[in-house]
Parts: structure tokens; C-alpha cells; sequence
């Protein structure tokens, strides 16, 4: 497929890469393309970044039937711009595609496009330490049509945003609120998917924890409402006795990125790694035995996150004295090391760019 470039006539300013935020502030440029049954995907082009005009009756606003992924474009020590395992992101976002019965794209193709647009967009890869590229591939459906059925149109595009350090005061442990009365997802449905709907069904468990004084919610299972699934959006992982532990994918945890990058790591170091079902009540258990040494997300906006207090119903336990654990700490190092050209990449995980 060909791929058409349009630049803009006039450039906006550079922001204060020393000022950044997170996802607050766009590039020149785009990505767009189209799907039409009668045609497949097709024009593919770079252009000036701007509004949609879509009717009210377009079904993404409708019925949901969109995805989206996230990643970041990193700029080296001498200049060169790179991408953590973009592939990773494109197949899980055709993954995502086939649950949500959207057409899936060329992988391939769209990986090109992707570093073309980079390409384009170079100026706005930012160098300050801890700063980076997000990167938003999306997907919505595009048919003006109320009723509910699979779209025939749809638009994919990817839009860049200059985003800062995600730990602007460093590098600390965050608090942790399980609920019990939400549900993030279940098994048979979406959770296993980058898709607008499970974002929206987290909001109202985030504000409740937000309220009582905490950063963020861990879900546990939607049936028996006992087993760990994920914190906030991104997954979660244990210490315990010297092993890291993650909840196993189910069909309704997303598979994550940076969390197979963790396990992938850990396992290289010979640290001994589970992936199974591990309920909340043993987590407290191993705390009061003295077995658990650490928990923490991990993500691509954060790479991983500490947790150093976590509440259940009326018990609270403090993880590690407060304080960031040995084995988070190497991974959110050597993951970042990676991601700016800091550390070799053994495991090639990194895209060249330019």
C-alpha cells in the first residue's frame, strides 16, 4: 500500500521538555487510514493533525466498537530515536480487533507507517531525562448507523504526544485500595483487550479509592471476587519468598506488554516467576508470615510501580517498610536503560527509527 505524505504549512512551537505533562499536547502530524468493505484498508496517509467531523450517529459513539494501543518513541544519549517491542503492540492490537469484530491491519505495514510518521515527527521527540514520545494507535467505527451490529467503516489512526517523566517527584510507592464492589472484567468478555469500554468501567472504583486517600483500585476476579487480576490499568505482581508471581491471563487481564517484558527479564536473571491464580487472602497471608517482600504494577507509562500500602476491606498492610524493593527497582532500571539505548538490548526489543 502506498503511503502519502502532507505537511503542515506552518509548525506549532516546541513545548519546555522540562515542563511536560502526559498526554496533554500534540504533534504536527497524523497517521489516517480508511476501511470500506468494497476496498479493505487503503489511503494511507500522513497529514496535519486535526478534528474528525464524524455525524452524531457514528456507532463509536454508540456502541464502543473501538480499540487502541499505547507505546513510546525513545531519544538516545546521541540522538537516535527508538520504540520498546512496538510489534508486540501491533499484534495485540489486531488481537483486539478480532474480539471486537474490526478488520485487522498489516502489522507489518503499519510498523512502517508508524516509524515514517516518527520520521516526519523527529523534532518532537524529546531529550530531557525521564521525557518520551506516546504513541496512540486507535481504531473506531465509522458507519452513521444506530443499531447494533459490526460497523462496515472504520478509521485507524495514530497520534503522538511529548509526555514527561511519569514520576515527576521520583521514583515512590503508591497506595492501593482492593475493591469489592466493582468489577473490572470477566472471563468471556473484553478485559483481555486495549478497548475504550474497559476504561470506562474502572472510573467510578478509581474515584471511590481517590476519595479515601488512595492512588489506585486492585480488582479482583468478577465471579468468586477473590482471586488478583489487575491494579488500575496496568498488572500486578508479587514477591513472595524470593518468587515473582503474577496472576495467570484468563481471558479477562490484559496481556500486557511491559509485563511480559518483566517476566521475560526476571527469568534471564534466574529468579524463579509464576504465573497462576493467587487470591487476596493469601497475598495478607504472606504478608502477616513475612513472606511477601514487594507488589507492583507495571505498564508503559510507568514501566513498573511500587506498591507500598495496600488495603482490604478494614486491613491494611504496609509492603517493604514503604519503601521501593530491591527487584522492582532492578527492573524499572534495566527496562529504562534499555528503552533510551542506556543498556545493551539482548532480547531485541528495540526498533531502530532513525
Amino acid at each position: 500500500m502506498q503511503l502519502t505524505v502532507t505537511r503542515r504549512d506552518q509548525l506549532k512551537s516546541k513545548p519546555d521538555e522540562n515542563k511536560l505533562g502526559f498526554g496533554t499536547l500534540f504533534t504536527d502530524h497524523m497517521f489516517n487510514m480508511d476501511y470500506a468493505p468494497d476496498k479493505g484498508w487503503h489511503n494511507a496517509r500522513i497529514e496535519p493533525y486535526a478534528p474528525f467531523v464524524l455525524d452524531p450517529a457514528t456507532m463509536i459513539f454508540h456502541y464502543g466498537q473501538g480499540i487502541f494501543e499505547g507505546l513510546k518513541a525513545y531519544r538516545t544519549a546521541d540522538g537516535h530515536i527508538q520504540m520498546f517491542r512496538p510489534q508486540a503492540n501491533l499484534k495485540r492490537m489486531n488481537y483486539s480487533a478480532g474480539k471486537l469484530c474490526i478488520p485487522k491491519i498489516d502489522e507489518a505495514f503499519a510498523l512502517e507507517a508508524l516509524k515514517e510518521l516518527l520520521r516526519v515527527e523527529q523534532a518532537w521527540v524529546p531529550s530531557a531525562p525521564g521525557t518520551s514520545l506516546y504513541i496512540r494507535p486507535t481504531v473506531i467505527a465509522t458507519d452513521p448507523y444506530l443499531g447494533v451490529r459490526a460497523s462496515h467503516t472504520y478509521r485507524f489512526y495514530i497520534i503522538l504526544s511529548p509526555v514527561g517523566a511519569y514520576y515527576p517527584e521520583g521514583f515512590n510507592p503508591v497506595k492501593i485500595m482492593v475493591t469489592r464492589e466493582h468489577v473490572r472484567a470477566v472471563r468471556g468478555g473484553i478485559g483481555d483487550t486495549k478497548t475504550m469500554a474497559n476504561y470506562a468501567a474502572s472510573l467510578l472504583a478509581g474515584e471511590k479509592a481517590h476519595e479515601a486517600g488512595y492512588t489506585q483500585v486492585l480488582w479482583l476476579d468478577g465471579v468468586e471476587q477473590k482471586y488478583v487480576e489487575e491494579v488500575g490499568s496496568m498488572n500486578i505482581l508479587f514477591v513472595i519468598d524470593g518468587e515473582l508471581v503474577t496472576p495467570m491471563l484468563n481471558g479477562s487481564i490484559l496481556p500486557g506488554v511491559t509485563r511480559d517484558s518483566v517476566l521475560a527479564l526476571a527469568k534471564s536473571w534466574g529468579m524463579p516467576v509464576s504465573e497462576r491464580r493467587i487470591s487476596i487472602d493469601e497475598v495478607f497471608e504472606a504478608h502477616t508470615a513475612g513472606r511477601l517482600s514487594e507488589i507492583f504494577g507495571s505498564g508503559t507509562a510507568a514501566v513498573v510501580s511500587p506498591v507500598g500500602e495496600l488495603k482490604y476491606e478494614d486491613r491494611v498492610i504496609t509492603i517493604g517498610g514503604g519503601k521501593v524493593g530491591p527487584v522492582a527497582q532492578r527492573l524499572f532500571d534495566i527496562i529504562s536503560d534499555i528503552q533510551y539505548g542506556r543498556a545493551k538490548d539482548t532480547l531485541g526489543w528495540i526498533e531502530p527509527v532513525l
